[in-house]
């Protein structure tokens, strides 16, 4: 009857420990998702200025 016990209790624990692993690289993935969209935003402004700056050089000679 110990023997049944333990392997519920450990399987629980098991568990456990996934969801807080799940937790956690859910969290990761919210906080890269965000540096990942303010990256693009910042990569769109330099290209904005960029294109910008371009069409104000004279034309090759």
């Amino acid at each position: 009857m110990v023997w049944p016990m333990v392997a519920v209790a450990l399987g629980f624990a098991g568990l456990a420990v996934l969801g807080v692993l799940a937790v956690r690289v859910f969290l990761e993935v919210r906080r890269l998702a965000r540096q990942v969209a303010e990256t693009s935003s910042r990569i769109n402004t330099a290209a904005e200025e960029l294109e910008r700056a371009a069409t104000r050089l004279p034309p090759p000679r």
